[in-house]
């Protein structure tokens, strides 16, 4: 048995389920930790965790627990007093997971992730084996990123893209988002009465992303569309996600027995060519920029897997180095998939539309005559 053989067969003995815990969810009106709530979230896992699963927890709300144990009511508005209330609320979380678990019998770890530490694949990898040692040992993992040193350009800027990182690095049979709304509906339910709860979710085209919303409530940094497009990346990973009311009683066990709870982001077989590797690309870095493509690129991308050429371009946009991740829209504008480009944003520019003779014999773009602009090996493809 390979190596690789051996860890999907231990990840699968021991069920992991990744729990992703919102600001709106963990905190109290008045935005301060509720504790008798994560004790009830602890008493859930634990019980989940003797039925099999090796459960984490992606949490957020450490600033709030900064400003609450710094004495500040209101939230500033500049980064270096909501870095310092973060270097203090990292601590006071921490230390109230573990005082929620100890009854249980159960250690928790504290990780701190940001952009910086899942660009670089090595580190990714690095990251993936520390997890797998934690759950070897019976930890359960608290993660959060690091909003201490993030700045905008490394941070995911939401724990709902953090929560689908750490599936993929698990390789987790399940995601948990808990929310303060029941899940995804057809309309925003805080604006339409009569909008109705969509139970299951088996592909995620532009209609399911329109109806996402815009982001919920001022106490977390994502909404609704964030969670949908982590849910997208999970569904191509071959992980199902459910989206659901965190203060619904029992809402963990629920979906961790696979009963009906929110909504269900159903995840077909793993496909074969979805490798460790395209999830990074999917997850692990943030989009420099993005390439158009016409309708027979499209085609191509998604029908025959084939790799993305300059002939299908016709727009660029951002800029990017050779190596960069970027996104690929259709010609209404939808991201359907992702990959590392192999040429700068201003050569694309001038490659565009260009088919491969045509590329050969201009001497400025003639070393991109040999190759795609974006692999197949570096793609995925989220339909």
């Amino acid at each position: 048995m390979s190596a690789d053989d051996a860890r999907a067969a231990d990840g699968a003995a021991r069920r992991p389920l990744v729990v992703k815990i919102g600001s709106s969810t963990l905190t109290t009106a008045d935005n301060r930790i509720d504790r008798a709530y994560l004790r009830e979230v602890a008493a859930q896992l634990a019980r989940v965790r003797a039925a099999g699963w090796a459960p984490i927890v992606v949490t957020s709300a450490a600033i709030a627990c900064g400003l609450e144990a710094l004495g500040i009511e209101r939230r500033p508005d500049d980064m270096p007093s909501l870095q310092a209330a973060a270097s203090v609320g990292q601590s006071a979380l921490s230390a109230a997971y573990a005082e929620a678990f100890a009854p249980h019998g159960i250690v928790t770890s504290l990780v701190l992730l940001t952009r910086r530490d899942t660009a670089d694949r090595s580190a990714y990898l690095h990251a993936r084996d520390t997890f797998d040692r934690l759950l070897d040992l019976g930890v359960v993992p608290i993660v959060n990123e690091n909003d201490t040193v993030s700045v905008e350009q490394i941070r995911f800027g939401d724990n709902d893209t953090l929560a689908a990182l750490v599936a993929c690095l698990v390789d987790a049979e399940l995601v948990v988002i808990l929310s303060d709304i029941d899940g995804l509906y057809d309309a925003n339910p805080r604006r339409v009465p009569t909008a109705r709860l969509i139970e299951r979710v088996e592909a995620i085209d532009a209609g399911i992303l329109s109806v996402a919303g815009e982001a919920g409530s001022a106490a977390g940094s994502g909404g609704m569309v964030t969670k949908v497009k982590a849910a997208r990346v999970l569904m191509v990973a071959g992980i199902p996600l459910v989206i659901c009311h965190g203060r619904r009683a029992g809402a963990i066990e629920d979906a961790a027995a696979g009963r009906a709870v929110g909504t269900l982001f159903c995840a077909s077989a793993r496909p074969h060519e979805i490798t460790p590797k395209k999830l990074w690309i999917a997850l692990g870095d943030a989009a420099r920029g993005s390439l158009s493509v016409d309708d027979g690129a499209k085609s191509a991308l998604i029908e025959r897997g084939s790799s993305l050429l300059a002939v299908g371009v016709r727009r660029v946009a951002g800029s990017f180095r050779a190596g960069d991740i970027v996104d690929i829209l259709d010609g209404a504008g939808h991201l359907f998939a992702r990959g590392r480009v192999s040429a700068d944003s201003d050569e694309v520019e001038l490659a565009e539309g260009l088919d491969q003779k045509t590329l050969a014999g201009n001497r400025l773009l003639a070393h991109l005559a040999d190759r795609p602009l974006v692999h197949r090996d570096e793609l995925v493809v989220f339909e």
